[in-house]
């Protein structure tokens, strides 16, 4: 019996569409200036901390609600970090884990409020964006500390021990070539798991030309970004904390009680309460993972500046929350994946980068980006209602 076909759902792989699609025309705008491996390493460490607020962000999304203190706790976090080392001169681990404290008790604070008290997530993270940002000036006494030691820099703007190569009129790091590798198999791995799969239980399998087109695209993606690394100075070390985090939160997500539990409160939270899930205990632990992200995203800042600034995180809760929406995370909460909100930090970063290497203007910056946003947003509710 002929095995029944199912076509790819291109809304799943619109968004990487998009990111090609984005990033080529401002090759052809800039000249090409935005793919000299300078510009894709700064890619990576310009947006590694947007990349995690979004991972926390995203779990937010899933429960119907956003996060708007975490810019704040950015700011708070690096800033305690950068005055128990420029003024204390204290051990660096003493400062990551005092920022993470901080960070871990502002969650707390506001998961508190939200999943106990009932108060509105949208009220209670607008009071802490508020106090967050006064209390940062207020530690700071509106100066830089900096510069911060070269260990803690190796942070946000170190990079992982390299194997270099000449190759023609230059040189390539075989460690980020090896990585590639592995990246490579591991994806071709999961597709022939995935077609195995479908064959055992029977479903429907998707043509073999289509599937062979996406893998070439991702594979394209895989090895240009990691030959311009390969050609640059290697590996940065905030990649391997944001592949650490992306792939532990995938996991959390898509295979644990606690994933299932937020996508069904995101979903409805009444059916939720009725299934036996405690749904106060979800928000309380989703905000405060939330303050703890935003405390690591805030000492990777802090490192990649080399220095603590009142100004720090200023409207990054705007880029977390656009980078999940863009992912295709839905408005009402219930859907999303953290590989899209990735995806999502990674349109808005290259977005950012485009049209800085361009020459627009912030004002003209902010107007494209909340386009952007409001594009992808009345997609999804417009599919939504199309599916009604």
């Amino acid at each position: 019996m002929e095995k029944k076909k199912n076509n790819l759902d291109m809304k799943q792989y619109g968004m990487f569409l998009a990111l090609v699609a984005i990033y080529l025309i401002f090759a052809v705008l800039t000249g090409g200036k935005n793919l000299s491996p300078a510009n894709v390493n700064n890619l990576v460490m310009q947006n590694g901390y947007v990349v995690i607020l979004a991972v926390g962000m995203l779990l937010c999304v899933l429960t119907g609600n956003i996060d708007l203190g975490v810019g704040s706790v950015v700011a708070v976090c690096g800033s305690a970090a950068g005055i128990i080392l420029v003024d204390y001169k204290m051990n660096m681990w003493v400062a990551i884990l005092a920022a993470l404290l901080i960070g871990l008790l502002t969650g707390i604070f506001a998961g508190f409020f939200i999943a106990y008290l009932n108060i509105p997530p949208f009220v209670v993270t607008l009071a802490t964006m508020l106090m967050g940002r006064g209390l940062t000036y207020t530690m700071l006494q509106a100066q830089t500390k900096g510069p911060l030691p070269n260990d803690f820099v190796f942070i946000g703007a170190g990079f992982l021990p390299t194997m270099k190569v000449h190759v023609g009129s230059g040189t390539l790091d075989l460690v980020s070539i090896i990585v590639a590798i592995i990246v490579s198999v591991l994806l071709i791995f999961s597709e022939l798991k995935s077609i195995a799969t479908k064959k055992k239980y029977g479903f429907a399998l998707t043509p073999v030309w289509q599937l062979v087109i996406k893998d070439c695209v991702f594979l394209f993606i895989i090895w240009f970004f990691f030959i311009k690394l390969a050609q640059w100075n290697g590996l940065p070390f905030v990649l391997l904390i944001m592949a650490v985090l992306v792939g532990i939160y995938a996991f959390i997500t898509s295979n644990t009680v606690a994933g299932r539990q937020i996508y069904a409160l995101g979903g409805n939270r009444k059916a939720a309460q009725l299934s036996g899930i405690n749904t106060n205990k979800v928000f309380f632990w989703v905000y405060v993972n939330m303050g703890v992200l935003s405390a690591l995203a805030g000492i990777v800042l802090a490192a990649r500046n080399a220095s603590a600034t009142p100004k720090a995180g200023d409207g990054f809760e705007m880029d977390a929350i656009a980078s999940c929406y863009i992912g295709g995370a839905a408005v009402a909460g219930g859907a999303g994946t953290i590989l899209g909100a990735v995806v999502g930090a990674f349109v808005m970063g290259i977005l950012n980068n485009g049209m800085s290497l361009y020459g627009w203007s912030t004002d003209i910056q902010k107007i494209v980006k909340g386009a952007v946003l409001l594009g992808a947003v009345t997609v999804d509710v417009l599919s939504k209602r199309k599916k009604g």
